[in-house]
């Protein structure tokens, strides 16, 4: 008895509305892409394991599907799209004038537990903006974000916000070094706080990070001074945190309606982050839908100029979930689809012909291809839930035309080929 093959674990198929949805959401993430001027660009799902080890964070780097090609040489699945982007912008557009606005959309690789959200192939929909260390750069990726976002449909949702510089600017002016530092990183983003804690020796600096742990709201003027006054004594903290308020102002003052909380304690899973952070929710899931951030040094780490840039992601996969819960659909309405059942064998070249000429205005055409008899044609167009049968007698096509079902209705009527296509889309 064959076996019966199964997705490998942690992997999908999208079949019909499904796969609809993704191909829909890929497409307005292009549409975005279009409107704030970024550039399409299409990497490989294999990149060297040295390029995409460089600065993604210890527990990515666990989580890479690594392997040895035939050439004996170490190479991985890509686990998301801003290493890939990055050598890029070292190599084929070193000399490309500044600032890069980058786009890709795809399928990234990560050996996660499966769980509801969170698969092993996941779809993302990736934003980098190459070559401005100014914070109307910062605010860019956010707006652009909430632009995809509302484009779907989606509402609730809303934004969290951080800043990366105000933890490390504590730890690094407390000497705690950087191996240390993206160890508590790593917990915070977990929201571990208590283990990040006992990470620390200095008990000035676990006074100092429970401060932040409870500076949250989303009153963002109020908590970012409330901000600049704890981190007061260390300068790097408090630039970080001033960069934020300059940076929220610009957001909010193009966006004045849209949510924002301001955690400074938090933080996310890469280690490449230097500046802003964010990512979004929605009240039906405790899961990002998407997020971002600030990384000035990452070019050099793959031996480019020094180039400032921010970018986000965002998780096509939650994103559906997410249009799931709050029952809301992106697909655009369907068209008419249309079953060509030619009555007898010697009638299918007419009718064939008819059919291209209906695609051809645009309409989808189901052709009969399985010879089946005209009542077995018209119970399988039921079943497929088409909403009109074109059914093609020698008698009408002597004088020019078709006979015309409408599935729902049930009626029928005479209609000429030449205003055939007319009919159906009226």
């Amino acid at each position: 008895m064959p076996a019966s093959f199964q997705p490998v674990r942690g992997m999908r198929d999208l079949i019909g509305e499904e796969a609809q949805t993704f191909t829909t959401i890929t497409a307005k993430a292009r549409q975005t892409a279009e409107l704030y001027g970024f550039c399409e660009v299409i990497t490989p799902h294999v990149e060297p394991l040295e390029l995409l080890a460089a600065k993604t964070g210890e527990e990515i780097r666990q989580r890479m599907f690594i392997f040895k090609d035939l050439g004996e040489r170490q190479v991985a699945l890509r686990p998301e799209f801003t290493a890939s982007l990055a050598r890029l912008v070292t190599t084929a557009l070193k000399n490309e004038p500044k600032p890069l606005r980058l786009f890709s959309v795809g399928t990234v690789y990560r050996y996660d537990e499966p769980q509801r959200g969170r698969y092993r192939e996941f779809w993302q929909s990736n934003f980098e903006l190459m070559g401005s260390a100014r914070p109307e750069a910062d605010a860019e990726i956010v707006l652009l974000t909430n632009g995809l976002m509302s484009s779907l449909g989606l509402e609730g949702y809303a934004f969290k916000i951080g800043h990366i510089g105000v933890i490390r600017g504590i730890l690094s002016q407390e000497g705690v070094d950087e191996k240390t530092q993206n160890a508590i990183l790593q917990k915070m983003d977990k929201k571990e706080y208590e283990t990040a804690l006992h990470l620390v020796e200095s008990e000035k600096v676990r006074g100092m990070l429970e401060g932040l742990f409870n500076l949250k709201g989303g009153n963002w003027c109020e908590v970012v001074e409330q901000l600049k006054a704890h981190v007061a004594d260390y300068s790097s903290a408090k630039a970080a945190a001033e960069n934020l308020l300059e940076i929220l102002g610009l957001i909010v003052g193009s966006a004045e309606d849209l949510p924002i909380t301001v955690d400074p304690a938090f933080a996310r899973g890469l280690e490449y982050y230097t500046g802003m952070i964010f990512e979004i929710y929605i009240p039906q899931l405790d899961i990002a839908l998407g997020g971002g951030g600030r990384y000035d040094r990452l070019i050099e780490v793959f031996g480019g100029d020094s180039t400032p840039a921010v970018g986000c992601a965002h998780g096509i996969d939650r994103v559906v979930i997410a249009l799931q819960e709050q029952k809301a659909s992106c697909n655009p309405k369907a068209g008419k689809t249309v079953a060509v059942v030619p009555i007898t064998d010697t009638l299918k070249p007419q009718a064939l012909k008819i059919a291209q000429q209906l695609r051809g205005a645009g309409i989808t055409v189901e052709f009969e291809v399985m010879g089946r008899k005209m009542a077995k044609a018209l119970e399988d167009a039921d079943k497929r839930q088409a909403d009109y049968a074109v059914i093609v007698g020698e008698r009408e096509l002597k004088e020019g035309a078709v006979m015309l079902k409408d599935l729902v209705s049930r009626q029928q009527s005479i209609v000429t080929v030449e205003k055939l296509a007319e009919k159906i889309k009226s």
